[in-house]
């Protein structure tokens, strides 16, 4: 039975271990030379000790280095690259093709094609399997009878199915390097789609509405699409956001690991639990759509009249211990005695309603306000390290 990867981002190694002990198969993570400047951006110390905890779970790590190279940084990518084959990665990301040829003549790694080459046709994808790629990230923009049509070919796809959209093709556009200087397509992207605008008409008169006017992208989300991304047989499902919270990153990756299981495990009986939708609602700020899936692309994508992101407060502690009926937990957002509370991890979930909570020192208390303060609280069953707690 044929059961796709499930790939998630690792911004640094404590959300590297939680996605997957969440559930993922595999993780990508950034370097040296990664897209994602404003993250904690991984040594080759921290990639080492990634690769040795996931290769220890049977799991994978690939590097992105999916940078537009200049000349002066041409110098240091072979060494670079050397060094990810030493550590043993499982491949690496890559959008220039000069670092393909790097790769190939002093490398054994495998070479993955970066979304940022923006492959949306069969003929672009053999292109690519020709210079040596064995697997094509394809654009956020491919339609699922597209994926249909480059399926055919004997290489690799891999296909984002959550996370961010740009308002560009990815890795096309310059409105952060115009606005701010900031290069967005060597990690510096400071979201200018995102910004709100002066709407003028052809006199340059300011057209006035409710809202500011906006052209930022509702989130992706495929959810409810697994099934047939599966019955394609794409390769790899891959999961946004190298920047995001472990709460985030727990949630969504178990929640795609549910729905991916499910149905692989049971095809004839399966049925789509609208309860998931609302798990994933809960931790996003923005909404989520199909996006470029279904083929159809309109006004309902985007936002144009403004919107309005509210940080999420459900993730109030992350479990570090557990002994005697007490689980040791570090504070993530306010709580107190007497809110009904669900934990979570990879293979448990229940809700119960705080009745006891002391300090490090364990002396009682009521409330937990200050942040990552250690505390703990009385929980009816025994709970694991890593798992989370959150607001019912």
């Amino acid at each position: 039975m044929f059961k796709p990867e499930l790939l998630a981002p690792a911004g640094d190694l404590e959300r590297l271990k939680i996605a997957l002990l969440y559930g993922a198969d595999a993780v990508y993570l950034g370097g040296k030379f990664s897209l994602r400047a404003n993250a904690s951006n991984f040594t080759i110390e921290d990639i080492k000790e990634g690769v040795e905890y996931a290769h220890k779970l049977n799991k994978k790590v690939y590097v992105t280095v999916n940078i537009a190279l200049h000349n002066e940084e041409l110098k240091q990518i072979r060494e670079y690259l050397e060094s990810l084959d030493q550590i043993g990665v499982d491949a690496i990301i890559v959008s220039d093709p000069s670092i393909i040829e790097i790769a190939k003549a002093h490398t054994n790694l495998e070479i993955h094609l970066s979304t940022q080459n923006s492959s949306l046709n069969k003929e672009a994808v053999e292109f690519w399997k020709n210079e040596g790629i064995s697997r094509v990230v394809l654009a956020r923009e491919t339609s699922k009878e597209e994926m249909e049509d480059i399926k055919k070919l004997d290489i690799e796809l891999e296909v984002f199915i959550h996370g961010a959209m740009c308002a560009s093709y990815s890795g096309r556009c310059v409105l952060s390097n115009l606005f701010t200087g900031r290069d967005a397509n060597r990690g510096g992207c400071a979201q200018i789609c995102r910004w709100d605008f002066d709407l003028l008409d052809e006199n340059n008169n300011e057209i006035k509405g409710e809202k500011p006017f906006t052209f930022c992208t509702k989130d992706l989300s495929l959810l409810k699409h697994i099934p047939e991304l599966v019955d394609l047989e794409i390769d790899s499902l891959k999961i946004e956001g190298r920047m995001r919270s472990i709460y985030y990153l727990a949630t969504v990756v178990s929640t795609y690991r549910k729905v991916i299981d499910e149905y692989c495990n049971n095809k004839e009986k399966y049925e789509y639990n609208l309860k998931y939708e609302q798990i994933l609602r809960r931790c996003a700020n923005r909404d989520s759509v199909p996006q470029f899936f279904n083929g159809i692309f309109d006004k309902n994508m985007q936002y144009y009249n403004g919107r309005m992101e509210v940080s999420n407060q459900d993730f109030i502690g992350l479990i570090l211990d557990y002994k005697d009926g007490y689980a040791k937990i570090e504070q993530r957002n306010y709580f107190k005695k007497g809110n009904k509370v669900t934990i979570f991890g990879p293979d448990e979930e229940f809700s119960f309603v705080i009745e006891e909570i002391l300090d490090e020192e364990k002396n009682p208390i009521e409330i937990v306000r200050h942040p990552k303060q250690i505390v703990y609280v009385r929980v009816p069953k025994k709970v694991s390290v890593n798992n989370m707690m959150k607001i019912y």
